[in-house]
Order: C-alpha cells, then structure tokens, then sequence
C-alpha cells in the first residue's frame, strides 16, 4: 500500500518510481487519473530521458478529444511490485498521469475529511 496526497483542489497524488531502460530508477509525483483509460501518460520531454521503447502510435480519446498519440514499454514500480506497462506520451501532458487501469488492480480509499489517500493490495 502506498499512501498519497491531496492537493488544494482535490486531486489525488501518489509517489511512483519510474524504471529507465539503463535502470536507473526515478521517483515522481503522478495524478491519479480516474477518467483516464491508459496506465501511465507523460510527457515528451519526461520521456526522453527514460529510454523506454517506442511501441508505435495510436489514436486516444483525451479530455480533450481524440488525439493522436505515440506508445511506449515502460517500467513502473508501484508499492513495491514492478509493473511493464504501456505509456503513452504527447507534449499536452502537464503531469504524469496513472489511469483507472490501476483501480482494476489497487484498492484506492480517498477519506477526505480524515486525510486518508492509499492505493494498495485489494
């Protein structure tokens, strides 16, 4: 289980670490987005320096509409337990963002008014 963090707004934040392909491993702060249907979405300039694999391009339906966006193989370590998932990239991204995938995995307990945000073992 991990615990997270609100912000000011509500959003809901979660520590993750990001395994580049050298394997070097790089923490980073990740909205959890329910509304999104990918595993992970970042953004280009972040990706650089991961030296994950392309896997190609495909459309997406964003918030904002259907995009097009490239794939990647990622490495995710989440409470632990390291996850090879596939990420998508694109220049909107103004955070890493996990998906609702995650929730078919994860229990997630957002107790605002005790402060309580945890994404663990269901």
């Amino acid at each position: 289980m991990i615990q997270g963090e609100f912000d000011e707004i509500g959003q809901l934040f979660f520590e993750i670490d990001l395994i580049s392909a050298n394997g070097e491993v790089l923490p980073t702060i990740a909205l959890l987005d329910t509304g999104s249907t990918e595993w992970l979405a970042i953004n280009d300039q972040d990706l650089q320096g991961l030296g994950w694999s392309r896997l190609d391009g495909r459309d997406i339906l964003t918030a904002m509409g259907e995009t097009s966006l490239e794939t990647y193989l990622g490495k995710v370590v989440l409470d632990g337990e390291e996850f090879t998932i596939e990420v998508v990239a694109g220049a909107a991204f103004r955070e890493t963002l996990m998906g609702a995938p995650w929730l078919r995995q994860r229990q997630l307990v957002a107790d605002f008014p005790a402060g309580l945000l945890t994404l663990g073992s269901s």
